[in-house]
């Protein structure tokens, strides 16, 4: 009987959980994390009201007494790999057969004056969400946003629909600069405009000062924006003090293997802080995003049970929603002077890259109203051809005239049928076991349902 040991709640940590509770039912299994089990991910649907506080969390006392998992809420200081134990921040060991280091990403800090303190926050922890509700509550609150990325505009997202005023300020010549392309991105600023959002980009923030009971937001070009908050999302970083002079190789993340192994013999790292395999380019990367996280976790998690999973590796995607606005891109979305398909309608806005590798879809970029289907029910489809890596062959004409009918050529390629064989652990995804309050999951289909699953048409 092994000795599993998890650092880390999020989705990387209990998916490898659960998948190793599955695949290893007497073993032990060990939870170790400085927060309880709560999604980052929906912190912003709380903040808008659309879900309680209790709606966040992802795992709580009886799911892990179910699953048989031992949790400590507690902070890890460092892991000796030789000795196979990790010291804790109160000097208490634990000691493991099997280590996952899944211990995620912290917000990038910037260092000009006033960066920190009242007024001033990164909206990363739930702790961060319930003082942002607090300062903006009963009245119609001025939000300064420094850093126009993706972990700020879902947050910009959230502040909109309870009527904050807000204002954004970005140092690069763009919006969304690690996800959409110029031409896009000025669609989506448009956009924000229209909806009353200005944004301020190629100029960098230089001070953050109390001024009159406001803050105040100093501008290299000399502008002060004045603000009762400031939300300050330039970007994330591995967590990885864990690892310091341990041993285990880290570049930007923690260095892992087509198994999500590190060069030390049974210690595994997954999520935000693993750099693991990019589908795309075959290279490393750290990919902060959640499904990374959860094929992580889960390849992770078999892999310690003692079932051998390799990874494909990790396909870079985001898909987000800009004030009702849908946008996403993915895998080498960048066209870096490769051959490109372009559809733009800047009236409505619709927007649609497709960038070329010879005959095969390498990337994407999508965009447009959340309600326009007709735009968006592509997306699934072109992910496919991508991660497939699928050669489209004479259908690479068709699409290049007719960019808007993805569905013929996946069809005709046969995608679907391919990535049923690339599922991660060759069989079918099983349930979360937790659900808030124990609630069972409903299914009212609509009468149009029958349709679609029937193989004869109705009497």
């Amino acid at each position: 009987m092994k000795r599993h040991v998890v650092v880390g709640g999020g989705p990387a940590g209990i998916f490898a959980i659960e998948t190793i509770r599955d695949l290893a039912p007497d073993d032990e299994i060990t939870l170790i994390s400085d927060e309880p089990a709560y999604s980052r991910m929906v912190l912003p649907y709380f903040m808008a009201g659309e879900i309680s506080e209790e709606h966040v969390f992802t795992g709580k006392g009886r799911y892990f007494e179910r699953l048989k998992v031992k949790t400590l809420l507690k902070r890890v200081s460092r892991v000796d790999p030789r000795g196979k134990t990790l010291i804790l921040a109160d000097k208490g060991t634990v000691s493991f057969d099997t280590l996952l280091i899944a211990t995620g990403s912290s917000p990038l800090k910037m260092d000009i004056p006033g960066a920190s303190g009242p007024g001033v926050s990164n909206l990363w922890t739930l702790d961060d969400a319930r003082a942002i509700l607090s300062r903006i509550k009963g009245k119609k609150a001025k939000v300064v946003f420094v850093g126009a990325g993706f972990i700020g505009f879902i947050v910009l997202n959230a502040l909109a629909k309870v009527g904050c005023d807000l204002r954004v300020v970005e140092v690069e010549p763009q919006i969304l600069p690690r996800m959409l392309d110029r031409r896009s991105a000025l669609l989506a600023t448009k956009w924000l405009e229209k909806k009353g959002i200005t944004c301020d980009v190629g100029v960098r923030a230089t001070e953050i000062a109390d001024r009159g009971g406001q803050k105040v937001v100093t501008l290299a070009d000399g502008r002060s924006l004045a603000c009762d908050l400031v939300v300050i999302a330039v970007g994330v970083r591995p967590n990885l003090d864990l690892v310091k002079d341990s041993g285990i190789g880290t570049t930007y993340g923690i260095l892992v293997d087509d198994h999500l192994r590190t060069n030390i013999p049974d210690i595994y790292a997954a999520g935000d802080v693993a750099e693991g395999i990019d589908l795309s380019t075959g290279t490393p990367a750290v990919h902060a995003i959640q499904p990374t996280a959860v094929e992580h976790g889960r390849v992770a998690g078999a892999n310690m049970a003692g079932r051998a999973v390799a990874y494909a590796g990790s396909l870079g995607m985001n898909v987000l929603d800009v004030v009702t606005l849908q946008t996403a891109s993915f895998g080498l979305w960048r066209d870096d002077g490769e051959e490109t398909t372009v559809v733009e309608n800047a009236s409505r806005p619709a927007y649609r890259k497709l960038v070329w590798d010879e005959d095969r879809i390498a990337g994407a970029i999508f965009l447009g109203p959340a309600a326009d289907v007709a735009l968006l029910n592509d997306m699934g489809m072109v992910k496919g051809l991508i991660q497939t890596r699928t050669p489209l062959g004479e259908w690479k004409a068709y699409v290049q005239k007719n960019p808007m009918d993805i569905r013929r050529p996946y069809v005709a390629s046969k995608v679907a049928v391919k990535l049923l064989d690339q599922t991660l652990l060759g069989a079918d995804t099983g349930e979360r076991g937790y659900r808030f309050a124990d609630a069972k999951p409903e299914s009212k289909p609509a009468p149009a349902h029958t349709i679609f699953v029937s193989t004869k048409p109705s009497a």
